[in-house]
């Protein structure tokens, strides 16, 4: 891109009034911009290191541990990517993560995958509520939901389990040509049209 090229700005202060062309220009601004979102969603997962937040390991080696397992069980590359960015909301969103690391994955992955992420919180619920009062059955309220089984086998044979200090994880640069993939392309989105 020449520097004329990089200097290039829409022309208007509200969005009422811009045109055509401006919009063209937005839109060739933003394609490099929006290519490098893997590299930033690979960066914010790393701000989990370093946060035990009272578990046995921090957040970003538990994150490794869910993507390591899934990955060894066999399971495909975007189910891997979300179990590795399941709870990439746990530094903005310490009450809503699910919701956070969801919203994120909801443009490249399956409906089902991004429920999965989406639930998971409640579900994993399933292993500790009753230490903090609260209803360790709360999921039972998707009981009759097409995914249920598929998140609570989600919980069980990945999450719950990955808090473990002697287990072998693969390295987050094991991860990153499968995110960068998952992140190539969105499925859907409001700013796309439909297929």
């Amino acid at each position: 891109m020449s520097q004329e090229q990089t200097d290039e700005r829409a022309q208007f202060t509200r969005m009422a009034d811009g045109r055509v062309e401006d919009w063209i220009i937005i839109g060739r601004s933003t394609i490099p911009y929006q290519k490098k979102l893997a590299e930033r969603v690979l960066t914010h997962l790393q701000l989990l290191q370093g946060d035990y937040g009272g578990y046995a390991v921090d957040r970003l080696e538990h994150s490794l541990q869910t993507a390591s397992r899934a990955q060894r069980d066999g399971r495909d590359e975007e189910y891997v990517v979300c179990a590795l960015l399941h709870d990439i909301g746990d530094t903005l969103g310490s009450f809503n993560h699910s919701d956070i690391a969801a919203a994120i994955l909801k443009p490249f992955v399956s409906e089902q995958n991004h429920w999965i992420v989406d639930k998971h919180g409640i579900f994993q619920g399933y292993y500790f509520f009753e230490y903090l009062g609260l209803d360790k059955n709360a999921r039972e309220r998707f009981r009759d939901h097409v995914w249920f089984d598929a998140t609570a086998e989600f919980c069980e044979r990945y999450d719950q389990c990955s808090f473990d200090p002697a287990y072998e994880s693969m390295r987050l640069e094991d991860f990153v040509p499968m995110v960068e993939r998952v992140f190539a392309q969105p499925k859907r989105s409001i700013y796309r049209p439909e297929s």
